[in-house]
């Protein structure tokens, strides 16, 4: 009887997990769905579903709607409809910004789509919607008892498992077997591939907005009967939602659904049979973090950049480069002066909004140093606050003076730092910002609610601090001691920047592989900035406390450091100003808005129209301002001196003094190159000399900053790579151009339609057509990047160094392909870097040599001086 009873209690266990598993399945597979797509962490992706769950309540509660009409609409509808919008106005940008500008952006979002549906509420005298609203379900009201293997379900559980399973099949079809689904996950695969084939990837992101945006409104309206109206559990649920898809690894729905489903059976479990985990508090429901913790660690290692890495966020170019010190610091002194006499002049009332502002600020000053001059994300910073204010306050109640518990909560804090750098040291990117926030959140449910260490409810009460005349109480005086403070931290800043120590940390932040070779420590420089980044927001979490006059457990909660690090990049996180900026921004625009009696929504939504700022101006608003006040021009380009050659008559493409570069490094200096159809033109030149980018310029993968591209006498220069495709331009790039994810018959359908010609052609593919592309020898995978051009021959086809790593035997394979093309009236540009091979083949020759083209002319008149001064650059 007792073995029975067990059995039905796992049962029960174990069917409930389920459904709740169903809600972080469908979340999360959306979450994969849009990073997988785009490369876009989407943190909003919970209040997109808190968002789609307010208005199915509004639906049915005030305008009457059937709960499966109400649902339709705000899942089916306009959850997709606002993933669009947001695509079109946000997320089309941050796809081209480096990662801290997304993770901002994307919290700005959090943020401000809660208080805009909440705002629509209250304005449009909408039923109330808040956390104490008990909003139904989707099923019928009041749901009905359903027995499962003799375990009591409800109609809402049900359904929601039924729309978890009938999800995961339908998205497996979609991804599957549709054009759509190839697509996506062509660009998914190789984004700049997938252009290159003719596939709009603007357009295929947009899909995967409005279906990850679906699923996040569907995972909202089913839990919306459990979690309410409550934009922070929202949040939460899309944390416990990401754990699934870190075990999916950001890339595999299937893993990521049975990973959610595995997720709530193991929730219930640990709920029901670990009573001994009732003394911990919170252990219990911190499970959904430590998975997602110990999923990052072990499933996520960084292969390629880590930690401190941070190419695609480059340092902005100073702009006040140009200008005498005085220049550069009379904004500074002139705000400081300003400040003082504010403080001195000012009621003490908002002396003291102004001084809660700088304790803001001195916390936000750790964010300049760990991801300012690290480049790395940590979302720990308010728990580094808190703990260094309640391990002061517990050490000052247990009789410790009060300067020495100061010190021992910023060495709390300091330790702290060090442990949090330890996973830092494997991870890097995004995944090291959820293993902070995740170690974050763990310290606030379980660490910060042992009543010994937080005093419960009551917290600690700390004194002001003493200064012999006067003392901290007095706001004037708080203000002035938290100046100097922040002064303090700015020279400290200031001088690292500065130092060899400073370099080393650039170096390491730039290309940490090469600052190891050059002798430089990678875990050395990381552990020095999070040690003293945790140090600063430790001091700065005590000057809170001592400010406030006592600490509790949840004056300082983790969710506080995920909106922190966003208002500090957005005013610039590369500068202490920007913290002190941010810090006063803080506190001044709430204090505005209660002033003049506008609902507080309004400053969160404006919040989020920053985010959108960061879009297209991801350095913040101090960079900004300087670069509208002292942007240089450009230089221009020098006139070589070199003749341009009339182009050849007939030719179908040409390049007419084009020039392209990288940023600020100009590759390619007015090169003109001209191919008729039919003939092959070998483009030769030693490495480094600017093929593989006049290639990239002529496909469109590249923007031509000067000169023009024409196809048949058509100006192509402003067309996208994926437009140029479609027009008959094809590019087979370095390496081999293979989607390596798809298979052989799945990367033949991204070109063409039947893939059965090729297979008739070359029957080796045919027998590899359910092999992996990146699992086929080098000279399978360039003969599979041409196959398609053999049954759908292009206009043009450009190849870039098509023998690399190849053995004799495949290139010659390889260059029967290109004589029969030529044969049908193809126009070849040939790239190669070995000219034998070319020449053989090569109508016409063109020699490159530091982006220009020093010689062009006939096959014939091709001799071993021209070779010399071509790779050699002599003659």
């Amino acid at each position: 009887m007792l073995r029975q009873r067990a059995a039905q209690m796992i049962v029960g266990y174990v069917l409930s997990g389920l459904v709740t598993g169903g809600i972080f399945a469908i979340m999360g597979a959306g979450l994969t769905l849009s990073y997988a797509a785009t490369g876009v962490f989407n943190f909003a992706h919970g209040a997109l579903g808190f968002l789609a769950a307010l208005l199915f309540h509004e639906l049915n509660a005030a305008a009457g709607l059937p709960a499966w009409l109400s649902a339709l609409i705000a899942a089916g509808l306009f959850a997709p409809a606002l993933g669009y919008v947001l695509h079109k106005a946000m997320f089309r940008g941050l796809a081209r910004a480096g990662e801290t500008a997304q993770i901002v952006a994307t919290i700005g979002l959090t943020i401000a789509l809660p208080a805009l549906g909440l705002l629509v509420v209250d304005l449009a005298g909408l039923p109330p919607a808040d956390a104490t609203s008990l909003p139904r379900g989707v099923g019928p009201h009041p749901s009905v008892p359903v027995g499962v293997l003799g375990v009591t379900l409800d109609t809402d559980q049900l359904i929601t498992f039924g729309f978890a399973v009938v999800t995961a099949i339908g998205l497996w079809a979609f991804l599957r077997h549709t054009p759509y689904g190839l697509r996506m996950r062509a660009c998914v695969d190789r984004r700049d591939l997938a252009a290159l084939r003719g596939i709009d990837p603007d357009a295929t992101s947009a899909l995967a907005w409005m279906l990850g945006s679906g699923l996040a409104g569907l995972a909202g309206v089913l839990a919306v009967a459990v979690l309410g109206l409550d934009a922070t559990a929202y949040t939460v649920l899309l944390f416990a939602s990401a754990t699934a898809a870190v075990f999916g690894r950001l890339r595999s729905i299937p893993w990521t659904f049975a990973a959610g489903l595995a997720l709530g059976v193991v929730q219930n479990l640990v709920a029901g049979y670990t009573g001994f985990l009732q003394e911990v508090t919170g252990l219990r429901t911190a499970v959904p973090v430590i998975l997602l913790f110990a999923g990052l660690v072990l499933l996520n290692r960084s292969r390629e950049r880590v930690a401190g890495s941070a190419a695609e966020d480059a340092p902005p170019p100073d702009h006040l480069a140009g200008l005498p010190p005085w220049r550069r610091r009379l904004p500074w002194a002139a705000g400081l002066a300003a400040l003082a006499v504010f403080a001195l002049a000012a009621p003490a009332y908002y002396v003291g909004v102004a001084a809660q502002g700088l304790v803001l600020a001195l916390i936000f000053c750790s964010f300049v140093v760990v991801t300012g001059i690290g480049g790395m994300v940590n979302l720990a910073q308010a728990a580094f606050a808190a703990m260094a204010a309640l391990t002061c306050g517990w050490a000052f109640a247990s009789g410790l003076p009060f300067a020495a518990a100061i010190g021992l909560g910023v060495l709390a804090a300091s330790a702290a730092g060090l442990l949090v750098a330890l996973p830092a040291l494997r991870l890097g990117g995004r995944v090291l910002t959820l293993a902070t926030l995740a170690l974050a959140l763990l310290a606030d449910q379980v660490l910060f609610q042992v009543d010994a260490f937080s005093n419960g409810t009551i917290g600690w009460p700390l004194p002001a601090l003493g200064l012999g005349l006067a003392d901290t109480s007095d706001p004037r005086v708080l203000v002035a001691v938290l100046l100097v403070l922040i002064g303090g931290v700015a020279v400290l800043v200031r001088n690292l920047e500065r130092s060899a120590s400073g370099r080393a940390i650039l170096a390491v932040r730039s290309a940490p592989a090469a600052a190891l070779t050059c002798g430089l420590s990678p875990t050395r420089a990381k552990i020095t900035l999070f040690v003293l980044a945790s140090a600063i927001a430790g001091l700065g979490g005590v000057l809170y406390a001592v400010a406030k006059g006592s600490i509790t457990a949840t004056d300082l909660p983790a969710f506080s450091g995920f909106v922190w690090l966003a208002i500090v990049v957005l005013q610039g996180v590369r500068r202490i100003g920007g913290a002190v900026l941010g810090g006063l921004v803080a506190v001044a625009v709430p204090e505005l808005l209660a002033t003049w009696d506008v609902s507080a929504h309004v400053g969160a939504i404006l919040f989020g129209l920053g985010g959108m700022i960061l879009a297209k101006h991801p350095d913040g608003v101090l960079t900004q301002l300087a670069e509208l006040r002292h942007r240089k021009p450009p230089p221009t380009e020098p006139d070589t001196g070199l003749p341009v050659s009339s182009p050849a008559e007939g030719a179908v493409f040409r390049l007419e003094g084009v020039a392209a570069g990288y940023a600020d490094c100009a590759v390619l200096r007015g090169v003109d190159l001209a191919v008729r159809p039919g003939e092959v033109v070998a483009l030769l030149g030693a490495n480094g000399a600017g093929k593989s980018t006049a290639c990239a310029v002529a496909a469109g993968d590249l923007p031509a900053t000067g000169g023009r591209i024409l196809l048949d006498g058509v100006d192509v220069t402003s067309w996208p790579a994926h437009r140029r495709a479609r027009a008959g331009i094809l590019l087979a790039p370095e390496g081999r151009g293979v989607f390596p994810g798809l298979t052989v018959e799945e990367n033949l359908r991204t070109w063409l339609p039947d893939p059965e010609p090729v297979y008739e052609r070359l029957p080796r593919l045919a027998e590899r057509r359910d092999v992996l592309a990146g699992a086929l020898s080098g000279g399978e995978q360039q003969l599979l990047t041409l196959a398609p051009a053999l049954v759908r021959p292009p206009r043009v086809l450009i190849a870039d160094e098509p023998s690399l790593g190849l053995a004799p035997l495949l290139v010659r394979q390889v260059f029967e392909v290109f004589a029969e093309l030529r044969e049908r009236g193809v126009a070849l540009l040939l790239v190669e870097e070995k000219a034998t091979e070319a020449l053989a083949l090569a109508d016409r020759v063109a020699f490159m040599r530091l982006g220009q083209i020093t010689w062009a002319g006939p096959r014939s008149e091709v001799d071993g001086e021209r070779l010399t001064a071509a790779y050699l650059g002599v003659g």
